[in-house]
């Protein structure tokens, strides 16, 4: 390529002329381009006109024709507002990509300080301009700085400010998607939110694109395979020399279940996701904007569990399996949910709680499901943060569970209540360390224990219930005895026969007179059809809390035997049974022991004389003899 060096001739005029320099037809541009990478000595064509400087080329007059005063276009990349109109964006590379499963680090793409968007964010949601795109972002910007501030205030003023237009998504050719007319009206399907986005970030100076693809939205089913069009679109935003992703129509609120009403609900997650999240919902017909390294293919898209935002945003980590559709195995299917913080779960299988047995972890829940029949169910999971006042939960998961075969055997008492067994939760009630840290308690001889150690102020009362028997309420609790030692406490347990019984455990303060409040519950299983223990003696209120009872455990004595005695009671003057004669029990080393004679009565009762100067005795135990 040659130069023309122009001296300083004296004989030389000065000659004002404007210089366009046209790039040749796009075939010829192309053709060029392959030339050019093919070897280094390629050029590109250019045609050349020279106008007089006071003239106006063919180029302008048909850039400014119209109505009203006319403009020259900016040759600096500025419009007339004095933004910096962003240059063509650049496809994503090796630079823009994140790993792939999720690294659990972050459910942003980039590090984001919500805090230090408060009053950015106050500001964007009040500004009120609809007269034109370009006023709107000119007076968004008064309080951004940096690229991020741009971004988050025209995102803030979107999601705030534009509602999904139900009635225009049932009727779309009436409906127009230019970023004006939906500034206007204030309304649009996704199509136009993403416009508008893409629109004001140009305006902005931020590279953005719009995105197409397959999105897990609104009249998604678990498990469903996706065809034909793109049913989405979404964007992405260049900020710190990396591409980002983000939606602002999901962003802004949601739709109700028969896609009639929307409600503006701000959703945080879906700005600048990360994106092996947003890989959960949103599939790009260009699979290079997924920005994930490997990336997914349609199958694996549509084969993976659905992790909805509440999912994430309550710190929930991973669920397994990972597949929307899972197969029973012998009647049972299994799911597991990993999360950052002590969460609250429950769920419905079939619409009920019935069929399954949850336990909550330190940092999740287990859940063991046995369908009652064949055939799909769906099985939803719900969470709630542990901490929070009210009693919601949100949907986190929906499975589709598909059953093969039937387990009779794993069918539970209708009173099961979810979760099972002892957890963080109990923990936080004052039930530390318990012997028995399974949700199931399995029994041969239909006897078995529990111990806990016992926070401070704490009262506890334990029933026993199952659907196959005529337990009452008071013999429910009769079939437990209650032992303390210290801040122990021993819960021993006797089934009246074989089957599936629910331990119910209640706890109150014992400086607080109310009622007991229910805590958790655990679940026997006792299969012995031999079983068939009598229940534990009635005890009476002056029956204290750390007296313990030795032998006979029984409330059931036989007639006309002489029964043994052994007693630990303390505090007391004396201690006597009374049957058909009184026999008092001497005390030795703490425990009070004697013999009784069980002939002639049916009933037995232990009284205690609390004080040497009263002459009463009261009540502590019954016993009941056996017919002859």
């Amino acid at each position: 390529m040659g130069t023309m060096a122009l001296g300083a001739d004296p004989a030389a005029v000065t000659i004002n002329l404007l210089l366009i320099v046209h790039p040749e037809e796009a075939a010829s541009r192309q053709k060029g381009q392959r030339q050019a990478e093919g070897g280094r000595g390629a050029g590109t064509q250019v045609k050349v006109e020279i106008h007089p400087k006071d003239t106006t080329p063919q180029l302008f007059k048909k850039l400014s024709s119209g109505k009203g005063p006319q403009r020259l276009p900016s040759l600096r990349g500025q419009d007339n507002k004095g933004f910096q109109r962003t240059k063509a964006p650049r496809p994503p590379g090796g630079e823009d990509l994140h790993a792939y499963p999720w690294d659990k680090s972050s459910l942003k793409s980039m590090p984001v300080d919500l805090q230090q968007f408060e009053k950015l964010d106050a500001y964007a949601l009040k500004v009120n301009v609809k007269n034109s795109v370009e006023e709107l972002v000119k007076a968004l910007l008064k309080q951004a700085r940096t690229d991020l501030e741009k971004v988050r205030a025209i995102w803030m003023w979107i999601c705030h400010h534009i509602e999904y237009d139900v009635v225009g998504y049932h009727n779309k050719s009436q409906l127009s998607n230019k970023p004006i007319d939906v500034l206007q009206t204030g309304k649009s399907i996704c199509e136009g939110y993403t416009e508008l986005f893409e629109e004001m970030c140009s305006i902005a100076g931020i590279q953005c694109m719009k995105l197409s693809g397959y999105s897990k939205g609104y009249g998604y089913k678990t498990g469903q395979t996706f065809t034909g069009d793109s049913d989405h679109t979404w964007n992405a935003v260049y900020l710190d020399g990396r591409w980002h992703l983000l939606d602002s129509t999901w962003g802004s609120g949601a739709v109700d279940d028969s896609f009639t009403k929307f409600t503006f609900r701000y959703n945080e997650f879906y700005f600048l996701t990360h994106p092996a999240l947003f890989i959960d919902t949103h599939f790009p017909d260009n699979s290079n904007w997924q920005l994930l390294k490997p990336t997914l293919t349609l199958n694996e898209f549509e084969k993976k569990q659905l992790h909805n935002s509440k999912f994430y945003m309550l710190g929930l980590l991973a669920a397994h399996p990972e597949t929307a559709v899972i197969q029973t195995v012998n009647g049972k299917a299994s799911v597991s949910v990993d999360c950052r913080s002590a969460t609250l779960f429950k769920f419905k299988l079939m619409g009920t709680d019935e069929h399954g047995l949850m336990t909550l972890k330190k940092h999740g829940m287990k859940l063991d499901i046995y369908p009652q029949k064949t055939g799909s169910h769906k099985l939803q999971i719900f969470a709630k943060p542990s901490k929070a006042s009210d009693d919601v939960y949100s949907c986190v998961l929906e499975y589709v569970v598909e059953c093969k075969s039937v387990d009779k055997a794993m069918r539970f008492p209708k009173g099961l209540h979810q979760p099972v067994g002892p957890s963080w939760f109990t923990e936080r009630q004052g039930f530390l360390r318990p012997s028995q840290p399974e949700p199931i308690i399995h029994t041969n001889d239909g006897r078995c224990s529990i111990t806990f150690t016992l926070g401070r102020d704490i009262s506890v009362l334990a029933s026993l219930h199952s659907d196959n028997s005529s337990l009452t309420e008071d013999m429910g609790r009769r079939h437990i005895m209650q032992i303390h030692r210290g801040n122990q406490i021993e819960l021993k347990i006797h089934l009246p026969h074989a089957g599936n019984f629910i331990l119910k455990i209640y706890a109150r303060k014992k400086s607080d007179p109310g009622n007991y409040d229910y805590i958790f519950n655990y679940l026997i299983a006792c299969l012995n059809t031999e079983v068939k223990w009598p229940a534990f003696p009635q005890s009476y209120s002056k029956w204290v809390e750390d007296y313990e009872i030795l032998e006979p455990l029984s409330s059931l004595l036989p007639a006309n035997r002489n029964v043994q005695f052994k007693l630990k009671m303390h505090g007391v003057a004396k201690v006597l049974v009374q049957a058909e004669n009184a026999y008092p029990l001497t005390q030795s080393r703490g425990y009070w022991e004697g013999t009784c004679n069980t002939s002639g009565c049916r009933e037995v009762f232990v009284m205690v004389h609390e004080n040497a100067n009263h002459s009463f005795y009261s009540h502590v135990l019954k016993y009941e003899v056996e017919t002859q």
